[in-house]
């Protein structure tokens, strides 16, 4: 009973922790992990006031640990990752690779052994999924390509993870010192190749079977509780058949429901549970921490934040702009990997578990991560003023700025096509590859300004002219020819610049034509008073055709769905001006 009573109280506690904390910084515009890593300090044992019972916060913890693995499984793409495969695979290594040197330093410095400095280092090397993901969200780059780069850099880590966590007790485990390292790698590669191919092959087969007949019941609960064995089972069959970590069964889980039609449902039902076990989680990572020891060993904690603020951030700028990238992806890429989370804990967790990490090793992670976690979105919105910095001194613009090779099609191959009306198309999306196949039909070149490398190669090789920047800077819009094209298209409705490109644009030619695309209604005045002619709003194109489709249905005349459409054009949508791409002045 003392027992129960004790589990009770400690996940109470925990949790009311959680959830002040994580509610105050949540309302300050920090990552609520902050909170909840704040929360495990305020109920640890190192603090006045209610202490939670460590042990039992860690065995909560574990579950935690599962379920973070297993949705970390189910969320992963591998579309994704080949999306951005050229840069994310080299970058995310070479990061990784100069995070653990440093830390190993770092560890050296302050006595540590150089496993423990391994261990360290690689436990600060990895940033965080959960606050890159709002990071990104919160600033509207997800859907870009800066945002497209980050999550694919973080799905190589988070698989790099994934094998370090099985390797790691083959290397330094208790059976490893008696053995012969080669063969005791050997044996867990076997037992990896042995573990994945039973799980993908047997379980891809089973997995989806198994839903499919518990879905049939049509009951919410038994869904959820299968999905929740699932993850659970093959995390603990994993370590007691082939002695491999939980973390990786639980993620092979995750990957083959992922990879089923249950993958949406699975996520909607399942992973409200993960997120209840994952704040213990953090929760019981904070209760690790003794206040005392930042002003006991200040130098661990400024040491370990360098690295992970300053060494990371420019390990990735400095290799992303060797391959060539824009100085504003490189810069929002590198700031947004500069912190530290839910992995580097884990694998602290393990090189404690192992003996190889001290009390001072975790200590400095989880102090360096709450410092991390909370500058991270404040160091993110710094890479468009710094970017603008260096652009504005034209030294550093030569340097940083792409090679003209990969800028498209030069300004003396422009000329040379003639005197053939053109116009200028930001994004070559579906809207944007559409609006250059009417401008082509219609005798007008289209010259397309885009950030994805590919595209802009694709399009060369096809013959448009075709320029890899972002449009927000002058001297792109210049080399595109701005400031004689007929016409500007905004085709990409997460261009959050678009205020900016519209007033360059009629800065430098006051007579083009500008069309903009904006998501929501609200966007439709700044750009109309940037000096946009028209804006089509997504949310207002949608209420149009959603009221045509439905007054069609009720056999509403031709007439009435004009009547009713030009009402929404006067509530909703500003009326476009008519413009004539044709009329060269």
């Amino acid at each position: 009973m003392h027992d129960n009573l004790d589990l009770i109280m400690t996940l109470t506690g925990g949790l009311a922790a959680a959830l002040i904390c994580g509610t105050i910084t949540q309302r300050s515009g920090l990552s609520p992990i902050v909170g909840y890593l704040l929360g495990g300090v305020v109920v640890g044992p190192y603090t006045p006031g209610f202490n939670a019972n460590p042990e039992l916060a860690s065995q909560c913890a574990e579950i935690g640990v599962i379920l973070l693995m297993f949705g970390v499984g189910l969320q992963f793409h591998v579309e994704e990752l080949l999306a951005v495969k050229k840069v994310a695979v080299p970058g995310a290594v070479f990061q990784i690779s100069m995070a653990t040197i440093l830390g190993c330093l770092v560890a050296h410095l302050f006595g540590w052994s150089w496993s423990a400095g391994l261990v360290f280092g690689l436990a600060i090397s990895v940033a965080s999924t959960v606050v890159l993901l709002r990071v990104l969200s919160d600033n509207h780059d997800l859907h870009t390509t800066k945002g497209h780069i980050a999550v694919g850099w973080l799905v190589v880590e988070d698989l790099f993870t994934v094998l370090v966590l099985v390797f790691l007790p083959a290397i330094f485990g208790p059976e490893a010192k008696d053995s012969n390292l080669a063969l005791v790698l050997a044996t867990s590669v076997l037992k990896l190749v042995v573990m994945i191919g039973f799980v993908i092959i047997v379980g891809g087969r089973a997995i989806p079977a198994i839903l499919g007949h518990i879905a049939s019941t049509k009951s919410r609960e038994l869904f959820t509780l299968t999905v929740l064995v699932i993850a659970l089972g093959i995390a603990v069959g994993s370590a007691k058949l082939f002695g491999t970590s939980m973390a990786l069964g639980a993620f092979l889980a995750g990957l083959v429901v992922g990879r089923s039609e249950f993958s949406l449902r699975a996520a909607t039902e399942a992973l409200p549970m993960r997120d209840a076990f994952a704040v213990l989680f953090f929760v019981s990572v904070g209760m690790l921490l003794q206040p005392s020891f930042l002003t006991r060993s200040p130098g661990i904690v400024l040491a370990t934040l360098a690295v992970i603020l300053v060494g990371k951030p420019i390990s990735a700028l400095a290799l992303m702009l060797v391959m060539k990238h824009p100085l504003g992806v490189a810069l929002s890429v590198s700031l947004a990997l500069a912190q530290i989370g839910e992995f580097s804990f884990i694998l602290a967790s393990m090189g404690q578990d192992l003996g190889i990490l001290g009390s001072d090793a975790s200590n400095a992670i989880v102090a360096a991560s709450i410092v991390s976690i909370t500058m991270n979105p404040i160091l993110y919105r710094l890479a468009r003023p710094l970017e603008r910095w260096a652009f504005s001194r034209p030294g550093l613009r030569r340097r940083l700025d792409p090679q003209p090779g990969l800028n498209g099609v030069t300004a003396s191959t422009l000329k040379a096509k003639g005197s053939r009306p053109h116009a200028i198309v930001i994004g070559h999306g579906p809207v944007g590859e559409t609006v250059s196949r009417l401008l082509r039909d219609n005798g007008i070149e289209p010259r397309i300004i885009e950030l994805n490398l590919e595209t802009v190669r694709r399009l060369l090789d096809a013959g448009t002219p075709a320029f890899y920047g972002d449009a927000s800077h002058r001297d792109i819009l210049i080399g595109a020819g701005v400031d004689r094209a007929v016409g500007l298209f905004l085709s990409s409705s997460n261009f959050h610049e678009g205020e900016e490109v519209i007033r360059l644009a009629r800065e430098l030619n006051p007579k083009i034509r500008i069309i903009a695309r904006s998501t929501y209604l609200r966007d439709q005045y700044p750009f109309r008073h940037a000096g946009a002619d028209a804006v089509f709003s997504g949310e207002g194109e949608v209420a149009l055709a959603m009221t045509e489709f439905i007054l069609r249905a009720l056999g509403a005349t031709p007439d009435q769905i004009d009547r009713e459409r030009q009402r929404i054009h006067d509530d909703l949508l500003e009326a476009p001006e008519v413009v004539d791409f044709h009329r060269v002045e």
